[in-house]
């Protein structure tokens, strides 16, 4: 019974769906992760009858008969839409406004990411919360007093007398396909064929989104629309599974009649 498959498929695809649905309400609050979206398509079609084809006489059939043979997944596709804003006071703190990512290295890779919240390691060179170093590396000398981080990119240190004793650009990469990054988690990724190369541009300028200091980019979940995707995902799922009891059913029935 064709039935019982595409029943079948429809609860894997949904099972697909909840998964999805699950991890991006798991990392609700995790800066700069962007949500993801699983997408399906409708599986082949047994023709029985063609549209068009010679009926009785020399009528035409308006309407064929075709019947489905279910769903797949087709893909899971990450939305770039910019997350809110959080406030943090904290210098080391930046948001990307816009598009693009920073440039970390992670061994002898060079990987991108959306997450601002960097640190000081022991040498003063900016990191983040994995040690994973901003790229161009830049070191803060130990007798900082300011550390600023302009909307184009520029970092400046001060000393006490507001001299400045380092300075350097943050640049920000862009992609031609934002979706079509390997996410390799840790909130890094990585490109790939579908992403074409990293682009390096100015913060602010040609399109490229600019730096905000003292702010940090939390997710982009809508928890209330992930919320319903759940229910909407579930109740897909039921109803799947009340096909195959359906098909079940019948063929009892059928068996039944054969003892009978």
């Amino acid at each position: 019974m064709r039935s019982l498959w595409s029943a079948a498929t429809g609860m894997q695809a949904q099972q697909l769906n909840i998964d999805v649905v699950s991890n991006n309400l798991a990392n609700v609050n995790t800066s700069g992760f962007k949500k993801s979206r699983a997408e399906f398509e409708d599986l082949m079609y047994q023709t029985m009858k063609i549209a068009g084809s010679q009926g009785a006489g020399d009528s035409q059939v308006p309407v064929g008969i075709q019947v489905g043979m279910g769903v797949r997944n087709v893909s899971v596709h990450k939305i770039f839409s910019q997350g809110d804003f959080q406030n943090t006071d904290n210098h080391l703190d930046i948001a990307i406004e816009g598009n693009g990512f920073f440039q970390v290295q992670v061994g002898d890779e060079l990987m991108y990411t959306r997450a601002g919240a960097f640190k000081l390691n022991s040498d003063g060179v900016i990191v983040n919360a994995n040690s994973y170093v901003l790229q161009p590396e830049f070191a803060v000398p130990p007798e900082t007093r300011q550390l600023g981080i302009s909307e184009n990119g520029n970092i400046v240190a001060l000393d006490a007398q507001s001299n400045v004793i380092a300075e350097a650009d943050i640049p920000v990469y862009t992609f031609v396909n934002d979706a079509g990054l390997d996410a390799r988690g840790r909130s890094l990724y990585m490109p790939t064929q579908a992403s074409g190369d990293a682009v390096q541009g100015i913060p602010g300028e040609d399109n490229v989104g600019s730096l905000a200091q003292g702010f940090l980019e939390m997710s982009n979940v809508d928890v209330v629309e992930e919320m319903v995707n759940m229910i909407v995902g579930q109740r897909a799922y039921e109803m799947n599974s009340k096909s195959i009891q359906t098909s079940d059913t019948m063929l009892q029935t059928a068996i039944n009649v054969k003892r009978s």
